[in-house]
């Protein structure tokens, strides 16, 4: 019976705080950049992946805002497909447009990627 009792132990102790831990190792190891041409995501916890968009092809941008100032940029409808998926729960990343989450000075941020797409118009 203790062995059949492990697994759903671990997956709970992960649910109340081990997704808490790996969502900030991953973005420890998260960057973002903004050039004249793109905006680029590097992240990856195991494996680095890189993710370009051209500011050109940008069609739908919003920016969430906090009252300190950090705030998140979408790039994209939010959930095209998946909406059922909880936004904490592994794998809802997949789900989700690619984003500048948790950055400092959001809206100047939004307001550079803005610029940077009427430079490029």
């Amino acid at each position: 019976m203790m062995l059949w009792g492990i697994p759903f132990v671990l997956a709970g102790l992960y649910i109340v705080f081990g997704r808490f831990i790996v969502d900030a190792m991953s973005r420890a190891k998260t960057f973002y950049g903004v050039t004249n041409e793109r905006v680029i995501i590097i992240s990856g916890f195991f494996s680095r992946q890189v993710k370009t968009l051209n500011l050109r092809a940008l069609t739908d941008i919003s920016l969430t805002e906090r009252s300190d100032g950090s705030g998140t940029i979408s790039f994209g409808p939010s959930y095209p497909t998946g909406r059922w998926v909880p936004s904490g729960w592994p794998g809802a990343s997949r789900y989700a447009p690619p984003a500048f989450e948790m950055i400092e000075q959001a809206k100047r941020v939004y307001e550079t990627i803005r610029q940077g797409q009427k430079v490029t118009a």
